[in-house]
Protein backbone atom coordinates (compact mmCIF):
# COMPACT_ATOMS: atom_id res chain seq x y z
CA UNK A 1 0.00 0.00 0.00
CA UNK A 2 1.38 3.62 -1.01
CA UNK A 3 2.55 5.60 2.15
CA UNK A 4 0.32 7.66 4.19
CA UNK A 5 1.40 11.29 4.04
CA UNK A 6 3.44 12.92 6.84
CA UNK A 7 2.00 15.99 8.64
CA UNK A 8 3.65 18.87 7.33
CA UNK A 9 3.91 20.27 10.58
CA UNK A 10 6.88 17.61 11.86
CA UNK A 11 8.56 16.47 8.40
CA UNK A 12 10.37 13.03 9.16
CA UNK A 13 13.93 13.85 7.88
CA UNK A 14 15.16 11.36 5.49
CA UNK A 15 19.05 10.25 4.05
CA UNK A 16 19.96 11.78 0.77
CA UNK A 17 19.61 9.63 -1.60
CA UNK A 18 23.11 7.88 -3.16
CA UNK A 19 24.14 8.74 -7.08
CA UNK A 20 22.00 5.88 -8.15
CA UNK A 21 18.81 5.78 -5.92
CA UNK A 22 15.44 5.77 -7.10
CA UNK A 23 13.84 7.14 -4.77
CA UNK A 24 10.45 7.63 -3.94
CA UNK A 25 8.95 4.67 -2.96
CA UNK A 26 7.98 1.48 -4.94
CA UNK A 27 4.48 0.69 -6.30
CA UNK A 28 3.53 -2.29 -5.26
CA UNK A 29 0.45 -4.81 -6.33
CA UNK A 30 -1.83 -3.01 -3.45
CA UNK A 31 -1.14 -0.15 -5.27
CA UNK A 32 -1.70 -2.11 -8.59
CA UNK A 33 -5.57 -3.57 -6.77
CA UNK A 34 -6.09 0.03 -5.98
CA UNK A 35 -10.34 0.50 -6.44
CA UNK A 36 -9.77 4.08 -6.76
CA UNK A 37 -8.57 5.42 -9.98
CA UNK A 38 -7.96 8.91 -10.13
CA UNK A 39 -7.22 11.83 -12.66
CA UNK A 40 -5.29 15.16 -11.78
CA UNK A 41 -5.61 18.67 -12.28
CA UNK A 42 -2.64 20.71 -13.80
CA UNK A 43 -2.33 24.54 -13.72
CA UNK A 44 -0.32 25.72 -16.01
CA UNK A 45 1.07 29.31 -16.14
CA UNK A 46 1.34 31.67 -18.83
CA UNK A 47 4.18 33.89 -17.93
CA UNK A 48 5.57 34.16 -21.34
CA UNK A 49 8.66 31.66 -22.60
CA UNK A 50 9.38 29.61 -19.28
CA UNK A 51 7.79 26.77 -17.62
CA UNK A 52 5.78 26.40 -14.48
CA UNK A 53 3.24 23.48 -13.85
CA UNK A 54 1.05 22.67 -10.68
CA UNK A 55 -0.46 19.67 -10.71
CA UNK A 56 -2.66 17.94 -7.76
CA UNK A 57 -3.57 14.21 -7.21
CA UNK A 58 -6.28 13.25 -4.84
CA UNK A 59 -4.89 11.62 -1.50
CA UNK A 60 -6.21 9.03 0.40
CA UNK A 61 -7.16 11.52 3.33
CA UNK A 62 -9.42 13.56 0.75
CA UNK A 63 -6.54 16.56 0.80
CA UNK A 64 -4.55 16.75 -2.58
CA UNK A 65 -0.99 16.05 -3.36
CA UNK A 66 0.97 18.61 -5.29
CA UNK A 67 3.33 18.63 -7.01
CA UNK A 68 5.38 22.09 -9.28
CA UNK A 69 7.52 21.44 -12.01
CA UNK A 70 9.89 23.85 -12.66
CA UNK A 71 9.23 27.93 -12.31
CA UNK A 72 11.09 30.29 -14.44
CA UNK A 73 10.65 32.79 -17.18
CA UNK A 74 13.23 33.71 -20.15
CA UNK A 75 15.28 36.59 -19.47
CA UNK A 76 14.79 38.46 -22.24
CA UNK A 77 10.90 38.73 -21.46
CA UNK A 78 10.00 42.07 -20.69
CA UNK A 79 8.62 41.96 -16.97
CA UNK A 80 8.81 38.72 -16.40
CA UNK A 81 10.96 38.78 -13.48
CA UNK A 82 7.53 40.54 -11.99
CA UNK A 83 5.15 37.96 -13.88
CA UNK A 84 7.08 35.07 -12.13
CA UNK A 85 6.61 36.62 -8.99
CA UNK A 86 3.21 36.78 -9.93
CA UNK A 87 3.22 33.52 -10.56
CA UNK A 88 4.26 32.53 -7.17
CA UNK A 89 1.64 34.30 -5.17
CA UNK A 90 -0.74 32.46 -6.91
CA UNK A 91 0.45 29.26 -6.36
CA UNK A 92 0.43 30.04 -2.49
CA UNK A 93 -3.31 30.81 -2.89
CA UNK A 94 -3.60 27.32 -3.93
CA UNK A 95 -1.43 26.01 -1.56
CA UNK A 96 1.22 26.55 1.50
CA UNK A 97 2.39 22.81 0.71
CA UNK A 98 4.40 21.45 -2.52
CA UNK A 99 4.88 17.87 -1.75
CA UNK A 100 7.17 17.61 -4.57
CA UNK A 101 9.32 19.73 -6.48
CA UNK A 102 10.41 18.76 -9.58
CA UNK A 103 13.45 20.89 -11.45
CA UNK A 104 13.71 19.27 -15.35
CA UNK A 105 17.06 20.97 -16.03
CA UNK A 106 19.38 23.95 -14.87
CA UNK A 107 18.20 26.65 -17.64
CA UNK A 108 16.98 30.05 -16.50
CA UNK A 109 13.49 29.79 -17.82
CA UNK A 110 12.86 26.88 -15.67
CA UNK A 111 14.85 27.89 -12.33
CA UNK A 112 14.86 31.31 -12.29
CA UNK A 113 11.90 32.17 -9.82
CA UNK A 114 13.69 29.90 -7.28
CA UNK A 115 15.78 33.21 -6.96
CA UNK A 116 13.51 36.20 -8.05
CA UNK A 117 10.49 35.00 -6.48
CA UNK A 118 12.46 33.42 -3.34
CA UNK A 119 10.19 35.85 -1.40
CA UNK A 120 6.73 34.48 -2.10
CA UNK A 121 8.44 30.78 -2.03
CA UNK A 122 9.49 31.55 1.70
CA UNK A 123 5.83 30.72 2.68
CA UNK A 124 5.30 27.68 0.97
CA UNK A 125 6.59 24.19 2.64
CA UNK A 126 8.59 21.99 0.16
CA UNK A 127 8.85 18.62 0.89
CA UNK A 128 10.95 17.00 -1.36
CA UNK A 129 12.76 17.60 -4.50
CA UNK A 130 13.79 15.68 -7.38
CA UNK A 131 16.61 16.76 -9.61
CA UNK A 132 17.91 14.09 -12.81
CA UNK A 133 21.00 12.83 -12.12
CA UNK A 134 22.89 15.40 -14.09
CA UNK A 135 22.65 17.74 -11.13
CA UNK A 136 24.31 15.67 -9.05
CA UNK A 137 28.58 16.13 -7.94
CA UNK A 138 28.51 12.70 -6.30
CA UNK A 139 27.79 11.22 -9.80
CA UNK A 140 30.68 10.94 -12.11
CA UNK A 141 29.58 11.24 -15.49
CA UNK A 142 27.67 13.86 -13.64
CA UNK A 143 30.78 16.12 -12.91
CA UNK A 144 32.47 15.34 -16.85
CA UNK A 145 29.43 17.43 -18.11
CA UNK A 146 29.88 19.99 -15.68
CA UNK A 147 33.41 20.59 -16.19
CA UNK A 148 32.27 20.49 -20.20
CA UNK A 149 29.57 22.94 -19.58
CA UNK A 150 31.88 25.24 -17.59
CA UNK A 151 34.56 25.18 -20.61
CA UNK A 152 31.98 25.97 -23.05
CA UNK A 153 30.63 28.91 -20.88
CA UNK A 154 34.02 30.42 -20.19
CA UNK A 155 34.40 30.13 -24.15
CA UNK A 156 31.27 31.92 -24.92
CA UNK A 157 31.81 34.29 -22.65
CA UNK A 158 35.26 35.45 -24.26
CA UNK A 159 33.90 35.42 -27.22
CA UNK A 160 30.83 37.64 -26.44
CA UNK A 161 33.98 39.87 -24.48
CA UNK A 162 35.86 40.02 -27.86
CA UNK A 163 32.75 40.64 -30.33
CA UNK A 164 32.05 43.45 -27.80
CA UNK A 165 35.46 45.16 -28.35
CA UNK A 166 35.50 44.45 -32.42
CA UNK A 167 34.96 48.13 -34.16
CA UNK A 168 33.35 48.27 -37.49
CA UNK A 169 32.06 44.48 -36.81
CA UNK A 170 29.71 43.78 -39.74
CA UNK A 171 26.15 42.80 -39.46
CA UNK A 172 26.74 39.01 -38.90
CA UNK A 173 29.00 39.51 -35.83
CA UNK A 174 26.30 42.17 -34.73
CA UNK A 175 23.76 39.72 -34.87
CA UNK A 176 25.94 36.95 -33.17
CA UNK A 177 27.11 38.89 -30.37
CA UNK A 178 23.46 39.56 -29.64
CA UNK A 179 22.35 35.89 -29.68
CA UNK A 180 25.40 35.19 -27.61
CA UNK A 181 24.06 37.35 -24.98
CA UNK A 182 20.71 35.55 -25.22
CA UNK A 183 22.31 31.97 -24.55
CA UNK A 184 24.06 33.42 -21.76
CA UNK A 185 21.02 34.78 -19.94
CA UNK A 186 20.18 31.19 -20.30
CA UNK A 187 23.32 30.02 -17.96
CA UNK A 188 23.31 33.52 -15.96
CA UNK A 189 20.30 35.08 -15.55
CA UNK A 190 19.45 38.92 -16.04
CA UNK A 191 21.16 41.41 -14.05
CA UNK A 192 23.83 38.53 -12.72
CA UNK A 193 22.29 36.43 -11.28
CA UNK A 194 23.58 33.09 -11.67
CA UNK A 195 21.44 30.09 -12.87
CA UNK A 196 23.06 27.50 -10.76
CA UNK A 197 22.46 29.65 -8.03
CA UNK A 198 18.31 30.13 -9.00
CA UNK A 199 19.01 25.62 -9.27
CA UNK A 200 20.16 25.29 -5.34
CA UNK A 201 18.11 27.59 -4.01
CA UNK A 202 15.57 25.51 -5.15
CA UNK A 203 17.48 22.33 -3.77
CA UNK A 204 17.57 24.31 -0.54
CA UNK A 205 13.52 24.77 -0.36
CA UNK A 206 13.43 20.53 1.45
CA UNK A 207 16.08 21.09 3.14
CA UNK A 208 18.70 18.39 1.99
CA UNK A 209 15.98 15.70 1.27
CA UNK A 210 16.77 15.53 -2.49
CA UNK A 211 16.54 12.77 -5.04
CA UNK A 212 19.12 12.57 -8.19
CA UNK A 213 16.52 10.44 -10.43
CA UNK A 214 18.22 7.59 -12.64
CA UNK A 215 16.49 6.62 -15.93
CA UNK A 216 14.41 4.04 -15.61
CA UNK A 217 13.62 4.06 -11.85
CA UNK A 218 10.63 3.08 -10.50
CA UNK A 219 7.62 3.13 -10.83
CA UNK A 220 7.14 5.07 -8.12
CA UNK A 221 4.57 6.06 -5.87
CA UNK A 222 3.17 9.29 -4.22
CA UNK A 223 2.57 9.36 -0.67
CA UNK A 224 -0.71 9.00 0.38
CA UNK A 225 -2.30 8.69 -3.29
CA UNK A 226 -3.35 5.90 -4.53
CA UNK A 227 -3.90 4.25 -8.66
CA UNK A 228 -0.96 6.84 -9.32
CA UNK A 229 2.49 5.84 -10.80
CA UNK A 230 6.12 7.77 -11.58
CA UNK A 231 8.40 6.23 -14.53
CA UNK A 232 11.19 8.18 -14.97
CA UNK A 233 12.51 7.80 -18.72
CA UNK A 234 15.25 10.79 -18.98
CA UNK A 235 18.01 11.70 -18.68
CA UNK A 236 19.97 9.13 -20.10
CA UNK A 237 23.40 8.15 -19.16
CA UNK A 238 24.90 7.41 -22.57
CA UNK A 239 26.84 10.48 -23.06
CA UNK A 240 25.92 9.48 -26.94
CA UNK A 241 22.89 10.50 -26.55
CA UNK A 242 23.14 13.48 -24.07
CA UNK A 243 24.94 14.62 -27.22
CA UNK A 244 22.11 13.92 -29.91
CA UNK A 245 20.31 17.00 -30.86
CA UNK A 246 19.60 16.05 -34.03
CA UNK A 247 18.87 13.52 -36.81
CA UNK A 248 16.38 14.66 -39.64
CA UNK A 249 14.55 11.28 -39.75
CA UNK A 250 12.81 11.89 -36.36
CA UNK A 251 11.87 15.38 -37.32
CA UNK A 252 8.63 17.42 -38.44
CA UNK A 253 11.62 19.66 -40.51
CA UNK A 254 15.30 20.08 -41.53
CA UNK A 255 17.86 20.02 -38.88
CA UNK A 256 20.47 21.90 -38.23
CA UNK A 257 23.76 19.95 -39.35
CA UNK A 258 26.63 19.93 -36.59
CA UNK A 259 30.14 18.50 -38.67
CA UNK A 260 32.81 20.70 -39.16
CA UNK A 261 31.68 24.07 -37.07
CA UNK A 262 30.65 21.83 -34.13
CA UNK A 263 34.79 19.95 -34.37
CA UNK A 264 35.89 23.57 -34.52
CA UNK A 265 33.66 25.25 -31.82
CA UNK A 266 35.75 22.70 -29.56
CA UNK A 267 39.18 24.34 -30.56
CA UNK A 268 37.31 27.77 -29.48
CA UNK A 269 36.93 26.49 -26.10
CA UNK A 270 40.95 25.11 -25.97
CA UNK A 271 41.99 28.84 -27.32
CA UNK A 272 39.58 30.22 -24.21
CA UNK A 273 41.27 28.08 -21.58
CA UNK A 274 44.84 28.99 -22.78
CA UNK A 275 45.90 25.75 -24.51
CA UNK A 276 49.20 26.02 -26.06
CA UNK A 277 48.22 23.17 -28.70
CA UNK A 278 49.49 23.94 -32.34
CA UNK A 279 46.86 25.00 -34.63
CA UNK A 280 46.51 22.20 -37.05
CA UNK A 281 44.63 24.65 -39.66
CA UNK A 282 47.72 27.42 -39.77
CA UNK A 283 49.92 27.91 -42.47
CA UNK A 284 53.07 28.74 -40.48
CA UNK A 285 54.55 27.49 -37.24
CA UNK A 286 53.86 29.70 -34.01
CA UNK A 287 57.16 31.79 -33.79
CA UNK A 288 56.75 32.76 -37.32
CA UNK A 289 54.62 36.26 -38.05
CA UNK A 290 53.21 38.94 -35.61
CA UNK A 291 50.42 38.62 -32.76
CA UNK A 292 47.73 41.01 -34.54
CA UNK A 293 46.41 41.57 -30.78
CA UNK A 294 49.86 43.75 -31.18
CA UNK A 295 50.28 45.20 -34.44
CA UNK A 296 46.55 46.31 -34.98
CA UNK A 297 46.74 49.00 -32.47
CA UNK A 298 49.69 50.33 -33.92
CA UNK A 299 47.98 50.08 -37.63
CA UNK A 300 45.00 51.78 -36.43
CA UNK A 301 47.01 55.00 -35.14
CA UNK A 302 49.79 56.83 -37.11
CA UNK A 303 52.22 54.21 -38.32
CA UNK A 304 55.27 55.19 -36.23
CA UNK A 305 57.26 52.51 -34.52
CA UNK A 306 58.37 53.53 -30.55
CA UNK A 307 62.34 54.74 -30.50
CA UNK A 308 63.67 51.96 -29.48
CA UNK A 309 61.30 49.11 -30.21
CA UNK A 310 63.05 46.51 -32.06
CA UNK A 311 59.90 44.13 -32.30
CA UNK A 312 58.23 46.94 -33.91
CA UNK A 313 60.28 48.14 -35.74
CA UNK A 314 61.06 44.95 -37.53
CA UNK A 315 57.14 45.07 -37.82
CA UNK A 316 57.13 48.54 -39.33
CA UNK A 317 56.27 47.62 -43.14
CA UNK A 318 53.60 45.43 -41.19
CA UNK A 319 52.28 48.09 -40.09
CA UNK A 320 51.97 50.29 -42.78
CA UNK A 321 50.61 48.02 -44.83
CA UNK A 322 47.52 47.51 -42.34
CA UNK A 323 47.50 51.07 -41.64
CA UNK A 324 47.07 51.71 -45.36
CA UNK A 325 44.71 48.85 -46.49
CA UNK A 326 43.50 47.13 -43.76
CA UNK A 327 42.62 49.68 -40.36
CA UNK A 328 43.80 52.50 -40.27
CA UNK A 329 41.96 55.73 -41.83
CA UNK A 330 39.64 55.67 -44.71
CA UNK A 331 42.13 57.84 -46.87
CA UNK A 332 44.99 56.12 -45.68
CA UNK A 333 44.89 53.52 -49.01
CA UNK A 334 45.07 56.61 -51.12
CA UNK A 335 47.79 58.41 -49.24
CA UNK A 336 49.81 55.16 -49.73
CA UNK A 337 49.67 55.28 -53.43
CA UNK A 338 50.92 58.75 -53.89
CA UNK A 339 47.02 60.71 -54.50
CA UNK A 340 46.02 62.90 -52.48
CA UNK A 341 43.22 62.61 -49.76
CA UNK A 342 40.04 63.69 -51.16
CA UNK A 343 38.94 64.71 -47.44
CA UNK A 344 40.30 64.63 -43.65
CA UNK A 345 38.83 62.06 -41.95
CA UNK A 346 38.81 59.34 -38.98
CA UNK A 347 37.00 56.77 -40.09
CA UNK A 348 38.55 53.59 -40.30
CA UNK A 349 38.13 50.11 -42.60
CA UNK A 350 36.29 48.27 -40.20
CA UNK A 351 34.38 46.41 -43.42
CA UNK A 352 37.86 45.63 -44.62
CA UNK A 353 38.83 43.56 -41.31
CA UNK A 354 37.93 39.53 -40.65
CA UNK A 355 40.29 39.08 -37.90
CA UNK A 356 36.65 38.89 -35.77
CA UNK A 357 35.50 36.17 -38.31
CA UNK A 358 36.81 33.19 -36.12
CA UNK A 359 34.44 34.42 -33.38
CA UNK A 360 31.56 32.91 -35.37
CA UNK A 361 32.79 29.30 -33.90
CA UNK A 362 31.30 30.55 -31.02
CA UNK A 363 27.25 30.07 -32.48
CA UNK A 364 27.89 26.60 -33.06
CA UNK A 365 28.94 25.99 -29.56
CA UNK A 366 26.19 28.07 -27.88
CA UNK A 367 24.05 26.13 -29.56
CA UNK A 368 25.69 22.46 -28.53
CA UNK A 369 26.10 23.85 -25.38
CA UNK A 370 22.08 25.10 -25.12
CA UNK A 371 20.87 21.84 -26.35
CA UNK A 372 23.21 19.70 -24.42
CA UNK A 373 21.73 21.78 -20.87
CA UNK A 374 18.17 20.56 -22.68
CA UNK A 375 18.60 17.02 -23.07
CA UNK A 376 19.54 16.49 -19.63
CA UNK A 377 16.02 17.45 -18.88
CA UNK A 378 14.64 15.20 -16.45
CA UNK A 379 11.48 13.21 -17.91
CA UNK A 380 8.37 12.13 -16.09
CA UNK A 381 5.65 9.88 -17.11
CA UNK A 382 2.69 9.69 -14.46
CA UNK A 383 0.29 6.70 -15.29
CA UNK A 384 -2.68 7.09 -13.59
CA UNK A 385 -7.04 5.81 -14.31
CA UNK A 386 -7.16 2.97 -16.51
CA UNK A 387 -3.11 3.17 -17.23
CA UNK A 388 -3.59 6.39 -19.32
CA UNK A 389 -0.38 8.60 -18.79
CA UNK A 390 0.75 12.06 -18.67
CA UNK A 391 3.88 12.87 -20.22
CA UNK A 392 6.35 15.78 -18.66
CA UNK A 393 9.25 15.94 -21.10
CA UNK A 394 11.32 19.26 -20.13
CA UNK A 395 13.10 20.58 -22.84
CA UNK A 396 14.42 17.06 -23.73
CA UNK A 397 15.47 16.39 -27.48
CA UNK A 398 16.45 14.22 -30.02
CA UNK A 399 19.07 12.01 -27.69
CA UNK A 400 17.11 12.15 -24.51
CA UNK A 401 13.73 10.71 -26.62
CA UNK A 402 15.54 8.22 -28.32
CA UNK A 403 16.98 6.86 -25.53
CA UNK A 404 13.37 6.00 -24.14
CA UNK A 405 12.85 3.07 -26.75
CA UNK A 406 14.98 0.65 -24.79
CA UNK A 407 13.70 1.47 -20.90
CA UNK A 408 11.63 -1.64 -19.69
CA UNK A 409 9.93 -1.59 -16.13
CA UNK A 410 8.98 -5.58 -14.82
CA UNK A 411 8.99 -8.49 -16.79
CA UNK A 412 6.44 -11.09 -18.68
CA UNK A 413 3.19 -9.89 -19.84
CA UNK A 414 3.15 -7.17 -16.97
CA UNK A 415 6.03 -5.74 -18.23
CA UNK A 416 6.19 -1.55 -19.31
CA UNK A 417 8.17 -0.34 -21.87
CA UNK A 418 9.39 3.29 -22.93
CA UNK A 419 7.19 2.58 -26.14
CA UNK A 420 3.78 1.69 -24.32
CA UNK A 421 4.13 4.97 -21.88
CA UNK A 422 4.24 6.66 -25.14
CA UNK A 423 1.30 4.62 -26.95
CA UNK A 424 -0.81 5.28 -23.81
CA UNK A 425 -0.11 8.73 -23.51
CA UNK A 426 -3.51 10.96 -23.41
CA UNK A 427 -1.88 14.19 -21.65
CA UNK A 428 1.48 15.58 -23.05
CA UNK A 429 3.21 18.75 -22.27
CA UNK A 430 5.13 19.74 -25.18
CA UNK A 431 8.73 20.19 -24.94
CA UNK A 432 10.98 23.46 -25.22
CA UNK A 433 8.15 25.47 -25.86
CA UNK A 434 7.42 23.87 -29.56
CA UNK A 435 11.28 23.64 -30.99
CA UNK A 436 11.75 21.82 -33.68
CA UNK A 437 13.54 19.34 -31.90
CA UNK A 438 12.27 18.84 -28.83
CA UNK A 439 9.33 16.62 -29.90
CA UNK A 440 10.46 13.53 -32.30
CA UNK A 441 8.34 11.87 -34.91
CA UNK A 442 8.27 8.06 -35.68
CA UNK A 443 9.62 7.21 -31.68
CA UNK A 444 7.96 10.07 -30.31
CA UNK A 445 4.23 11.74 -31.29
CA UNK A 446 3.23 9.35 -34.08
CA UNK A 447 3.33 6.56 -30.99
CA UNK A 448 0.98 8.87 -29.26
CA UNK A 449 -1.82 7.48 -31.16
CA UNK A 450 -4.47 7.46 -28.13
CA UNK A 451 -7.45 9.12 -29.11
CA UNK A 452 -8.03 11.02 -25.88
CA UNK A 453 -4.39 12.90 -26.39
CA UNK A 454 -4.75 16.17 -25.55
CA UNK A 455 -1.53 19.17 -25.60
CA UNK A 456 -0.05 21.85 -23.81
CA UNK A 457 2.61 24.13 -25.32
CA UNK A 458 4.23 26.85 -22.83
CA UNK A 459 4.89 29.08 -25.85
CA UNK A 460 4.61 32.62 -26.00
CA UNK A 461 5.34 33.28 -29.68
CA UNK A 462 5.63 36.94 -29.33
CA UNK A 463 7.82 36.80 -26.34
CA UNK A 464 9.75 34.15 -28.97
CA UNK A 465 9.94 36.18 -31.65
CA UNK A 466 11.32 39.63 -29.54
CA UNK A 467 14.08 36.90 -27.96
CA UNK A 468 15.45 35.60 -32.01
CA UNK A 469 13.36 32.38 -31.62
CA UNK A 470 11.51 33.01 -35.13
CA UNK A 471 10.36 29.47 -35.55
CA UNK A 472 8.70 28.85 -31.78
CA UNK A 473 6.44 26.84 -31.66
CA UNK A 474 7.80 25.32 -35.51
CA UNK A 475 5.03 24.98 -37.27
CA UNK A 476 5.65 21.08 -38.63
CA UNK A 477 5.46 20.50 -34.70
CA UNK A 478 2.04 22.32 -34.43
CA UNK A 479 0.58 20.30 -37.43
CA UNK A 480 1.65 17.25 -35.99
CA UNK A 481 -0.32 17.90 -32.62
CA UNK A 482 -3.20 19.07 -34.28
CA UNK A 483 -3.66 15.94 -36.18
CA UNK A 484 -3.29 13.25 -33.48
CA UNK A 485 -5.33 16.31 -31.22
CA UNK A 486 -7.23 18.57 -32.68
CA UNK A 487 -8.66 21.29 -30.85
CA UNK A 488 -7.41 19.30 -27.44
CA UNK A 489 -3.87 21.65 -28.18
CA UNK A 490 -3.39 25.26 -25.95
CA UNK A 491 -0.71 27.28 -26.59
CA UNK A 492 -0.13 29.85 -23.18
CA UNK A 493 -0.68 32.60 -25.99
CA UNK A 494 -4.18 31.43 -27.36
CA UNK A 495 -6.27 34.35 -27.83
CA UNK A 496 -9.40 33.10 -25.89
CA UNK A 497 -7.34 33.44 -22.26
CA UNK A 498 -6.88 36.78 -22.63
CA UNK A 499 -10.67 36.90 -21.42
CA UNK A 500 -10.77 33.64 -20.68
CA UNK A 501 -14.00 32.83 -22.90
CA UNK A 502 -13.01 29.15 -23.53
CA UNK A 503 -13.83 28.30 -26.91
CA UNK A 504 -16.70 25.76 -27.46
CA UNK A 505 -14.48 22.86 -28.59
CA UNK A 506 -13.16 23.21 -25.06
CA UNK A 507 -15.86 24.16 -22.67
CA UNK A 508 -17.46 20.61 -23.49
CA UNK A 509 -14.05 18.68 -22.78
CA UNK A 510 -13.27 15.97 -24.35
CA UNK A 511 -10.83 13.53 -25.59
CA UNK A 512 -8.55 13.33 -21.53
CA UNK A 513 -9.96 16.55 -20.76
CA UNK A 514 -12.80 16.87 -18.42
CA UNK A 515 -13.12 20.82 -17.25
CA UNK A 516 -11.52 23.93 -18.39
CA UNK A 517 -10.26 26.78 -15.94
CA UNK A 518 -8.39 29.91 -16.76
CA UNK A 519 -7.48 33.40 -14.87
CA UNK A 520 -6.95 36.23 -17.57
CA UNK A 521 -3.05 36.16 -19.01
CA UNK A 522 -1.85 34.30 -16.34
CA UNK A 523 -2.78 30.57 -16.40
CA UNK A 524 -4.89 27.82 -17.70
CA UNK A 525 -6.29 24.87 -15.76
CA UNK A 526 -7.38 21.69 -16.69
CA UNK A 527 -9.13 18.30 -14.80
CA UNK A 528 -7.17 15.24 -16.82
CA UNK A 529 -8.83 12.51 -16.67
Amino acid sequence: MARTPRPSAEPKPRRRASPRSTGGAAAGPAADAAAAKPGFTVRHYCQGIGDCHLLSFPREDGGRYFILIDCGVHSGVSGGADKIREVVADIATVTKRIDLLVVTHEHWDHVSGFMSAADAFAAIHVEDVWFAWTEDSNDALARDFDTYRGQALAALQMASSRLAGLSGADASLGTLGRELGQVLGFHFGAAGDKVRKARNAARDMAKGKVVYQQPGAGPLALPGVSGVKVYVLGPPRDPKALGLEERDSELYGQGLAGGFGMAMAQALMGYAAGSSAEDDGSPFDPEIGHSLAEILPLASGPATPKPGDLAVARAAPLVQLLHAHYSGPADASAVARGKKATAPTVSDQGWRRIDGDWLGLAADLAMQLDRGVNNTSLVLAFEFGDRRVALFVGDAQVGNWLSWQGLTWGAGESAVTGPDLLKRTVYLKVGHHGSHNATLKAKGLELMNHPDLSAFIPVNQLDAKNIGWNQMPFAGILDALRVHAGARVVRADDDWLADCVVPPALAGGGGSLRAVRCRAKLWVEFDVA
